[in-house]
């Protein structure tokens, strides 16, 4: 068991940080991967973790449990344990009981939870380095959001059926704080992660890291779905697992949350800190000290609680806390870069702000309080608003959205196409199409469906049939046509492999608009009707295959009439026909199975 943790330890380090280099931002290989915590409330506490089997606590960062450690398509495993609350299994936080917690039931709250969560190396922001479709964060069961767009999922799409609590979500082009409510370029969001990377109720397909859902706002202390509630790029050396400057988080607050009507663990006070105060734990199995006291951050000076619930740090190398002073200040390193959210309840919800003078709401991104401003409460960086949040100050009799976790990426989780931008912000702002609703551009997918397999002694002309393939030819086997590429016809990259054909002999591709039933057709199967349009001749040449590929759109239209070209949302029917003289039903040529191609921008 650690030792607690006195208010006196207040970060004085020097061995750690003292004249190290600032570390370069982790954007390569392990940029797209992510970790988390959730809260004690989800059934996912006590559940044994993906990698260890041990029972997962609310204190443990954990990550998925992928081969990749990315976020992928359901189902799967539980999230693995990258550093535990205390000592084991992963080097630990090392919080008071994080043992004794570990394995203690769902819905009964132990004193390890961890409310927010970073690595102190995200990128500095300011106004030569704007925030870009990196800005990730995820909002508790409670939260609604607005309805600003009807592209789901979002916030709002998720949430009215309880799918939200666990998934991440992203901003849609945010611009440079401080930012007043809706003057963000793009107000909204996205959703980028899944909780258990199945089918939302939005019917929207999206990867997820492991978590259950639904996770509605139910007032009972055992909840149905997992609550992600904490957040940060996953920046953990597998060689060394515990990062290299440590972890900074804040712990949770004891007071009753006033919509359950629950109380929260009370995680800080039982290791001896306040719940505005960031931690740091240098070296893994702690004791962790206090970084950032609360009252530098504008916290806890009404005598009430304020809970920090969300973080987003970035050290600048110089040992201890230096606040920034005005916005943008932390821009070369003079000072920290810390922007954070406040929990429900705390106190200083509906008090004026030292930046903009709005009342705080609990799904504002703040950062420390205005230097002369004579306000010593948090300044607004990011108003709710922009993120798609609802807050009463700007619509009334609405209940503030909760802001759960923050993460400010170096690089895209998802980005198949390479531009950058999240693969959901593209979807989301219509630069990419999305047809089968999967969250993947589709430029980057290849749709298509394989069919016309000779499988049955009927309709097969002579009961050659073959099952993998065309219908059997003189080879014995039936000839097979795959696909690969995509079926983007801006990348027109899609290629057409035709195999186990007769060898040195002639064929050609055939392709059509209308997709028909299997007849017999030579001494194969037929699946398309006319018009057929035909590519140029080939030899199946020794090997007895060829290849059609890529640049068929630009053939087409170079070559057939309007009726045959490949355009954004044309459907297609392919087939590869040959000679073959010495073929099992004497006709002298046979078919391949069929290829249904549907080619998206």
């Amino acid at each position: 068991m650690s030792p607690r943790i006195t208010p006196l330890q207040v970060f004085r380090t020097s061995l750690i940080l003292a004249g190290a280099p600032l570390l370069a931002d982790l954007a390569a290989a392990q940029a797209n991967r992510i970790s988390f915590s959730i809260d004690w409330q989800g059934p996912t506490i006590a559940a044994p973790d993906g990698f260890f089997g041990f029972p997962i606590t609310e204190g443990d960062v954990l990550t998925v449990s992928t081969a990749s450690g990315a976020p992928g398509f359901g189902p799967l495993p539980n999230p693995s344990i990258a550093l535990s609350a205390g000592f084991g299994p992963a080097p630990g936080l090392g919080l008071f009981g994080g043992l004794p917690c570990a394995g203690h039931p769902a819905g009964t709250p132990c004193i390890v939870e961890v409310d927010a969560l970073s690595y102190g190396r995200e990128p500095s922001v300011g106004p030569n380095t704007p925030i870009k479709h990196k800005l990730r964060f995820s909002v508790d069961r409670f939260a609604r959001g607005v309805p600003f767009s009807n592209t789901p999922p979002n916030v709002f799409t998720e949430q009215n059926c309880g799918d939200g609590a666990s998934d991440v979500f992203v901003d849609l082009n945010l611009g440079v704080g401080p930012l007043f409510p809706f003057t963000a370029i793009n107000v909204g969001n996205t959703a980028v992660v899944d909780g258990n990377g199945f089918v939302s109720c939005s019917g929207a397909l999206y990867p997820g890291v492991g978590l259950v859902e639904p996770a509605a706002p139910l007032p009972v202390p055992l909840n149905p779905g997992d609550n992600l509630d904490a957040l940060a790029t996953l920046n953990i050396n597998t060689a060394n697992p515990y990062p290299q400057i440590g972890v900074f988080f804040s712990l949770d607050a004891a007071y009753v949350d006033p919509l359950s009507g629950i109380p929260h663990s009370g995680s800080a006070v039982a290791n001896g800190v306040t719940c505005g105060d960031v931690l740091h734990s240098p070296a893994a199995g702690g004791p962790p000290v206090v970084y950032a006291p609360q009252f530098l951050l504008g916290l806890g000076l009404t005598g009430a609680e304020d809970d920090l619930d969300a973080l987003i740090l970035r050290e600048n190398g110089t040992p201890g806390y230096q606040p920034s002073q005005v916005p943008h200040d932390w821009v070369g390193g003079t000072t920290d870069m810390l922007l954070f959210s406040v929990r429900r309840g705390s106190a200083i919800i509906g008090i004026p702000d030292s930046i903009m003078g709005l009342p705080i709401s609990e799904g504002d991104i703040l950062t420390t309080p205005l230097a002369g401003s004579g306000n010593p409460f948090p300044g607004i960086y990011i108003a709710a608003e922009n993120l798609g949040l609802g807050t009463s100050r700007s619509i009334p009799g609405v209940i503030n959205d909760d802001l759960d976790a923050l993460d400010l990426g170096v690089a895209p989780i998802n980005d198949c196409n390479g531009n950058g931008v999240e693969d959901s912000v593209d979807i989301a702002l219509a630069n990419s199409t999305d047809i089968n609703v999967n969250g993947v551009p589709d430029e980057c997918e290849l749709l298509t469906t394989p069919g016309c397999f000779c499988t049955a002694p009927s309709p097969a002309p002579c009961g050659n049939f073959y099952a993998p393939g065309g219908c059997r030819n003189s080879t014995g086997v039936g000839a097979i046509l795959t696909a690969t590429g995509t079926t983007s016809v801006t990348n027109d990259n899609l290629v057409l492999t035709t195999v186990q054909m007769p060898i040195n002999r002639p064929g050609m591709l055939v392709m059509s608009p209308n997709p028909n039933p299997a007849v017999p057709f030579w001494d194969g199967l037929r699946c398309f009707g006319g018009p057929a349009f035909r590519f140029a001749f080939q030899s199946t040449g020794p090997a007895g295959t060829w290849t059609y590929g890529p640049g068929l759109s630009a053939y087409t239209t170079g070559n057939f009439p309007p009726a045959g070209w490949i355009l954004p949302g044309t459907t297609m029917v392919f087939q590869s026909w040959f000679r073959d003289p010495f073929g099992p039903c004497g006709t002298q040529a046979n078919t391949s199975n069929s290829i249904l191609a549907q080619f998206t921008p």
